[in-house]
């Protein structure tokens, strides 16, 4: 077995607190700032988005002319991305509820998404946001269905990953409500079946009316161009699922990410946290209008960091936090959307087999030990 050791095991205690400490004034300093401009940004991006939807599904209903068809397709599309992306995910994560404007508050916003968004909140804002790349913790590592790092027990099933990974990433939203719903949990007696059962009730009460929205209102609506109006708004929401899929696993399973063990939450300092997101996130790298079609998760990094924080301020924190990595001799893991997704289907294609590459026995990141029970204020 070869030893390894975390990007971080050079650093002493002090120096990890030292990190944690720039970090919380670097938060601290964007949330005291946070005003009018933001607030211009979200609404404008929430305007842009309804007029797109709009404008996309008008021009759907003469979606018998392929100009047509193609125009309100892509126009649905982008609206579809940017309700995902850059204002369902930010907005249920709390980044705007400062404003104190009940349209926009992660408590009232219902996304365009079959996932219940209190359901969504627990599992991602929570567990994922609480235990990033803890293994046995963090479920969003491999979403169940996935090998995403050797230390995995490997199965039969995952020789199939790199061709169901394609199938995942075509009906993403679907897969995520699913694995919301824990059924590996109370197989293993970890979960009550009661539970579950009333988990997918909320679930199909929410996808129901989303089904009932893009293949039966909207393409009635259409008339004689039924059949053209849903194949546009099924069209829409697999790119908008691919779109999203891909983002999402090249903010966290590109080469140069560390996964840790479950150990490494025992007495965790909020210096140690902070670092622990900083070694287990990637960003993309692109202009102004990539970063806002990624909900700005192209700054995974940072989302990591301050996952509250309006998602309009991580362009303007990355040269910050970067300068921190490089001052500490951390990684800053970064490249293009190409390359990182290569990265990713690589890994997924290693993985598929036994070993996949050896398991690493990692040097835990020295850092001073909590007294027990202290709790560590997480951001977000």
């Amino acid at each position: 077995m070869t030893q390894t050791q975390s990007a971080a095991a050079h650093l002493t205690d002090e120096q990890v607190e030292a990190i944690g400490a720039e970090l919380d004034a670097i938060r601290d300093e964007v949330v005291g700032s946070l005003g009018e401009r933001d607030a211009r940004y979200i609404h404008k991006v929430v305007a842009v988005q309804r007029a797109l939807e709009v404008g996309g599904r008008a021009t759907l209903l003469f979606g018998r002319f392929p100009p047509a068809w193609i125009a309100g397709t892509a126009a649905l599309s982008v609206a579809k991305i940017l309700e995902n992306m850059e204002l369902g995910h930010n907005i249920l994560h709390g980044q705007w509820d400062w404003m104190r404007d009940p349209k926009i508050h992660s408590t009232t916003w219902e996304w365009d998404h079959v996932s219940p968004a209190e359901s969504w909140k627990k599992s991602h804002n929570y567990e994922h946001h609480t235990f990033t790349n803890i293994r046995g913790k963090d479920r969003d590592l491999g979403y169940a269905i996935m090998r995403v790092t050797p230390e995995q027990e490997w199965k039969p099933i995952y020789l199939l990953q790199p061709i169901y990974n394609v199938g995942l990433s075509l009906i993403f939203e679907w897969g995520i409500a699913l694995y919301d719903l824990e059924v590996e949990k109370a197989q293993a007696g970890e979960k009550p079946w009661k539970q579950v059962r009333r988990e997918a009730k909320n679930l199909w009460r929410k996808a129901r009316k989303q089904l009932a929205k893009d293949y039966v209102l909207f393409p009635l609506l259409s008339g004689p161009g039924f059949l053209a109006t849903l194949t546009a708004n099924a069209t829409a929401n697999a790119v908008r699922n691919m779109w999203s899929h891909a983002v999402i696993f090249c903010g966290h399973f590109p080469d140069g990410t560390e996964t840790f063990e479950e150990e490494r939450l025992e007495g965790e300092t909020k210096g140690q946290w902070y670092v622990r997101q900083l070694l287990g996130s990637a960003n993309l790298s692109g202009g102004p209008l990539f970063h806002i079609m990624t909900g700005n998760l192209s700054h995974q990094i940072e989302h990591h960091l301050f996952p509250d924080i309006p998602s309009n301020r991580y362009a303007e924190i990355a040269p910050r936090v970067r300068e921190i990595c490089e001052r500490y001799g951390l990684p800053y893991t970064t490249g293009s959307l190409p390359k990182q997704y290569g990265t990713v289907v690589r890994k997924l294609a290693r993985l598929a087999f036994p070993g996949g590459g050896r398991k690493a026995e990692v040097t835990p990141l020295p850092a001073r030990r909590a007294p027990a029970g202290t709790p560590v204020r997480l951001a977000g």
